[in-house]
């Protein structure tokens, strides 16, 4: 199995004139993918990659691109317009269904009706989706049109438009008209890892904001998978990630519980911030002094946050490598939308990332060799693992029929565990995640960064 890691480092160009013709590279990169989204905005049928290739390919190579650079704007646009679509055609999907809901005029509907909505829907924001586009009303209000508008000046760069020299710690990147920039990477510890022979260098990302550039970097490696032994199940909690392991035959092996403490400290500057806004409720946004400190903070609990990812996705991973585990994660997607626990809830949920914690767990565990799986989370803290039913004290603690009192956290990833094992025997079908969105060992899609999905082959993202 290849797996892909993305490397960001800082760069510095030897003099201005190098600088200045990357910055005019990457604002002729930006400008020009807008261009071409700007022309395939209103086409009812998004075209191929040829058709764009026939398009813009003579346009854009009379201007200086190379013609891999050509490629990757093209590809770029396509990419930036199915987006945008298919938000709309969520948007639309949900108004629809919500309205048929209230027509049925019933609190609880049957499965079957469940079903005919969801079908009924899925035609109707499609059709209302290609109706916009063929009237030209693809519009967020009177005054934006929805068309996105492009600002960061970023620039993907195929193998063959850059030279990596791992040695020198130097990075040449091909520009307009032919010409070359180099540029002096900032050298960080745990690149060293991709310096070994081992690692490929792939695409790589050059950005540049708030006077500085950045240099993404893909490496690319063969891992070989490892038959798994045992089975661990993961369940990702508000304030800790509790785990169980069972071996082939369903039997317990252990049991545990790291916490978390990652997302009650972000919370606690998030209220620091909320009352610094209330305090000042009018003028916050024009006192440079109080944005300030509104950004320290939010930086602040966003780095407490991403490094209490790092931490507990170690752990769980260095555990599972002692008993070669199979990890099986919970399919959480859509969680933040079904959410319906209060204002509380919904206050937490907000910063609770889940998401980035199993992207952690599963670039960390693919690199290490171990497979990792997802499974429907329905019912895992209200089934009994070991049969029967459970005996609910409160909403948190459970007797289990052997009279063992214990937590819901450590019921739900036992029941996952066992979840993971049905899979791995073949019982409920093939080895993959429940969501038809997931097959076989592909990853998730990205939302966001840092793991990012290809065709056929994970690839992961480290920061």
């Amino acid at each position: 199995m290849r797996v892909k890691v993305t490397a960001k480092a800082k760069a510095v160009t030897p003099n201005s004139a190098h600088q200045t013709k990357l910055i005019e590279f990457l604002k002729a990169y930006r400008n020009w993918t807008q261009y071409v989204v700007n022309e395939i905005w209103y086409d009812e049928k998004l075209p191929s990659m040829r058709k764009l290739h026939n398009r813009f390919y003579s346009k854009l190579r009379t201007l200086g691109f190379r013609a891999h650079h050509c490629h990757k704007i093209e590809r770029r646009a396509k990419e930036i317009v199915k987006s945008i679509r298919k938000q709309w055609l969520n948007k639309l999907r949900e108004e629809v269904k919500s309205e048929l809901r209230r027509l049925y005029g019933k609190k609880k509907l049957t499965r079957s009706e469940r079903e005919f909505i969801e079908e009924l829907a899925e035609e109707i924001a499609q059709y209302q989706l290609n109706q916009m586009i063929k009237s030209g009303e693809f519009k967020v209000s009177k005054t934006h049109s929805g068309r996105p508008i492009l600002r960061k000046l970023t620039a993907r760069l195929d193998y063959e438009d850059y030279k990596l020299d791992l040695k020198n710690r130097v990075l040449k990147v091909a520009v307009l008209n032919g010409e070359w920039v180099e540029l002096k990477l900032q050298w960080y510890s745990y690149l060293d890892r991709y310096s070994d022979g081992s690692w490929k260098p792939k695409e790589i990302l050059v950005s540049y904001r708030n006077n500085t550039i950045w240099a993404h970097i893909v490496f690319e490696k063969e891992v070989a998978l490892r038959r798994p032994r045992t089975i661990m199940g993961i369940d990702i909690n508000f304030n800790n990630i509790t785990h169980t392991i069972v071996d082939s035959r369903g039997k317990l092996l252990s049991m545990g519980v790291i916490l978390f403490k990652g997302l009650r400290r972000m919370l606690h500057f998030k209220k620091l911030a909320e009352n610094l806004q209330r305090k000042y409720l009018t003028s916050w946004k024009n006192l440079k002094r109080v944005r300030e400190v509104r950004r320290r903070w939010f930086s602040r609990g966003r780095n407490i946050l991403i490094d209490s990812c790092h931490y507990v996705s170690k752990r769980i991973v260095e555990i599972a490598r002692e008993y070669d585990a199979l990890l099986v994660l919970e399919d959480l997607t859509w969680l933040k939308f079904r959410g319906n626990g209060g204002s509380r809830f919904n206050w937490e949920n907000q910063l609770w990332c889940y998401r980035r914690i199993q992207e952690y767990i599963k670039y960390k565990a693919l690199l290490s060799g171990l497979p990792v799986v997802y499974v429907d989370a329905k019912g895992t803290s209200k089934t009994s693992p070991i049969g029967d039913r459970l005996s609910f004290n409160n909403y948190r603690w459970v007797k289990l029929p052997s009279g063992v009192i214990t937590s819901r956290d450590v019921i739900a990833s036992w029941n996952l565990a066992l979840r993971g094992l049905k899979r791995m025997k073949g019982t409920r079908g093939k080895w993959c995640p429940d969501s038809p969105l997931n097959e076989a060992m592909k990853l998730q899609a990205k939302r966001g960064k840092p793991v990012q999905v290809v065709s056929k082959i994970p690839k992961v993202s480290k920061r």
